[in-house]
């Protein structure tokens, strides 16, 4: 029970319904303890007796005690769902709340997928035990105590018969719990693989058909449901196993109460009706006891669920300690001092001994081979990532004594892959500022040379976009978190790639744009084009996450280095072309 002690936060606080519920619980069982009581009383008093004139009394009595137990059970049913649903309402804003605070790097091996089974699969899973297994636990409990003191009131010696076969029960539904819980466990895991898969196939279908890649995709989920399926057999193995075995248990208790009970009616020690009375309490002895079996499958999935669900809320998400320094806006200059960073779990550094100054307003331009840090700088800067080693200083002051919302308010960006929610392109462009007026939204659509596009849309700002800003092209997506990044009013703005889907013509409109807005932003530009980054005030040139060069454009031109053999392979292309 340590998984369901530690998820009790999430349940404790609404106990109240599943007291009502217990309590309803209760009356149900007393109830359905008493037919074999009423049916012991017609065979014995009144058939036997043949006073039939009281037939009618006990059929009353009989319908009056089903519509009590119909209207109970309606109640227990109700309060147990009611207390299922409301705690697992709270712990599912719970993981989703703490999926949004997790660090940068959980979700470099996070799959979302998995998550997505986490959130629906694992959480319906733990629900259900919530509603259901648990009030079968108590009805299980009450059924088996209220029949033992009914049988040992009619006959203590046909009792101990009956019970003899019970201890071989609960060792068969004892080892049936140690199989079936490791079964689920690997259940639960294989079917987050399963919906990873499918989730990466319907995200990439486009790259899927443009390689001819169909029946590749096919086999390689077949491979995942064939997993799923092995998982699921295995786990049907454990029951075809132990309930034929548990109901073998159970029967002979049943032959040794019909022998020996059969016996004392012929002695004159039992009643016909009692005989028939204990017949219907063995049941109700006996069948909980084998029916545990599938309360325990409900626990051990739960279980198994809410492990899953624990590695999420276990997980430490990234907090502000000792915050010291918590202006509204930065100034914008930025400092590394002979910066470190190793990713975790890996041994080469991403970053080696980074030292730079940005005064505020200036323009620096990051260029490099794919994999060179440029985009694992600019990252430190929100304490996406902590340095290994080294400082950064934000106005002179260190990274660390700003809190997280500050950094964030104060950093905005444009990344290379462009995400788009699927809602209006207003509300995309003012995400970041939803109390920002249409005036503002237009203005910076205007600067970001994305608001003539979005007036030739159907419904203009209002036109909603498909998952993902499916329906605009790659370089219309870009210019829209141009336009969201450039609402913020950041004072240190990044944009990583933020252009390469956009053509030369727009790009260099952009780039006016910006011009403006550069005098008063620090601004990072992540490039492989060299005219997007030649009019930076300084660039720096990484390879193997080390600065191998600095300057300005003009002045690393002059030199035979990395940043001139850019500019070679680039511009003799672009010469070459326009000979042809």
């Amino acid at each position: 029970m340590d998984t369901f002690k530690r998820l009790e936060a999430f349940f404790m606080p609404h106990k109240r319904y599943f007291m009502y519920s217990a309590v309803c619980l209760l009356i149900v069982t007393m109830i359905t303890v008493a037919y074999p009581i009423v049916l012991q009383y017609t065979i014995d008093h009144i058939i036997l007796a043949e006073r039939y004139d009281a037939t009618i009394s006990v059929a009353l009595i009989f319908m009056g005690l089903m519509i009590v137990k119909g209207i109970f059970t309606y109640f227990q049913q109700y309060l147990g769902d009611l207390f299922g649903i409301t705690a697992v309402y709270d712990l599912r804003n719970a993981l989703y709340k703490k999926l949004q605070y997790l660090p940068f790097s959980y979700y470099d091996n996070a799959k979302t997928g998995d998550l997505m089974s986490r959130l629906t699969a694992d959480v319906e899973g733990f629900r259900f035990f919530l509603s259901f297994g648990f009030s079968e636990l108590i009805r299980f409990t009450l059924l088996i105590v209220a029949s033992f003191s009914v049988m040992f009131v009619y006959s203590v010696p046909l009792t101990i018969v009956t019970i003899l076969a019970l201890p071989f029960l609960c060792v068969a539904v004892y080892r049936f719990d140690k199989k079936v819980h490791p079964a689920f466990r690997k259940i639960r895991k294989s079917f987050g693989q399963l919906n990873t898969n499918v989730q990466e196939n319907i995200s990439g279908i486009q790259t899927v058909k443009s390689l001819s890649r169909e029946e590749f995709q096919t086999s390689k989920f077949n491979s995942s449901n064939g997993h799923y399926k092995d998982r699921y057999l295995e786990t049907a193995n454990v029951w075809s196993t132990y309930f034929p075995l548990m109901e073998f248990i159970g029967n002979l208790s049943i032959v040794a109460l019909l022998s020996y009970g059969g016996y004392l009616v012929m002695q004159g020690s039992v009643q016909p009706g009692e005989l028939v009375a204990f017949f219907s309490l063995t049941s109700y002895l006996i069948w909980p006891i084998m029916n545990l079996g599938f309360v325990i499958n409900m626990f051990s999935q739960s279980k198994a669920s809410g492990e899953r669900l624990l590695e999420i809320l276990d997980d430490e998400e990234k907090k502000d300690e000792d915050v010291f320094v918590q202006p509204e806006k930065l100034g914008g200059s930025v400092t590394f001092n002979d910066v470190t960073l190793t990713y975790p779990g890996e041994e080469k550094h991403a970053l080696q001994s980074i030292s730079f100054y940005a005064n505020k307003g200036k323009v620096i331009g990051l260029i490099g081979a794919t994999g060179s840090g440029k985009t694992s700088l600019t990252q430190l800067l929100t304490r996406f990532y902590e340095p290994t080693s080294g400082e950064i200083l934000l106005d002179q002051a260190d990274i660390g004594t700003y809190s997280l919302s500050t950094l964030r308010t104060n950093v905005g960006f444009v990344l290379q892959e462009t995400f788009l929610f699927s809602s209006t392109i207003k509300t995309n462009i003012s995400y970041g500022r939803p109390d920002a007026s249409m005036e503002e939204v237009i203005l910076a659509a205007k600067r970001a040379q994305a608001h003539e596009f979005i007036m030739e849309l159907p419904q203009g700002y209002d036109t909603m976009l498909g998952e993902r800003g499916l329906g605009l092209s790659g370089g219309q997506k870009q210019r829209i978190a141009i336009a969201r990044a450039l609402l913020l009013n950041p004072s240190i703005l990044v944009l990583d790639d933020a252009t390469s889907a956009v053509d030369m013509q727009t790009e260099h409109k952009i780039q006016l744009a910006l011009k403006e807005l550069m005098n008063n932003q620090t601004t990072f530009i992540i490039a492989h084009r060299i005219s997007s980054v030649k009019h930076a005030d300084e660039i720096l040139v990484l390879e193997n996450g080390r600065i191998v060069e600095r300057g300005t454009h003009f002045e690393l031109i002059q030199k035979e280095g990395p940043y001139k053999r850019i500019y070679n392979i680039q511009y003799k292309d672009q010469e070459a072309v326009a000979k042809v």
